[in-house]
């Protein structure tokens, strides 16, 4: 898979209805993954820890909800995603955004098995970073 580069949209508790409603404007298929398939506790098991919008006019769109304890700053909900499967080339992307910034999550493996991480660069971007892991 070719590296793409998406909007990630941040929400309290409402992640599912948003994203429901961006496919109902502009189509496209819908998968979610909740907090719960991942063993978090019952306050957030319902809440969407993941969800993407992949439009058949080659639109991506990503969301998640903010969970129970962690800040929420609506205005500052969109960060800017780099995902795919090219390792090496997402790495360089990584080391090159977060060189002067903040890491706020340092990419490494995750629970759901892809390596992730978070930063702002020197401009106050917030970044994403996921690398898709070969399924086996």
């Amino acid at each position: 898979m070719p590296s793409r580069l998406n909007p990630y949209l941040s929400f309290r508790d409402s992640a599912r209805p948003a994203l429901e409603h961006y496919r109902d404007v502009l189509g496209g298929e819908l998968t979610v993954s909740t907090f719960g398939e991942f063993g978090m506790p019952d306050a957030a098991a319902d809440l969407v820890m993941h969800g993407q919008l992949d439009t058949p006019a080659g639109f991506t769109l990503m969301a998640s909800d903010t969970p129970p304890g962690m800040e929420y700053h609506p205005g500052a909900n969109v960060s800017v995603c780099l995902s795919g499967d090219d390792a090496e080339q997402l790495r360089g992307y990584w080391a090159k955004l977060s060189d002067g910034g903040q890491v706020t999550l340092p990419l490494e493996k995750q629970m759901w098995g892809d390596e992730f991480g978070q930063c702002v660069d020197r401009f106050g971007i917030a970044w994403m970073v996921n690398i898709a892991q070969p399924q086996g």
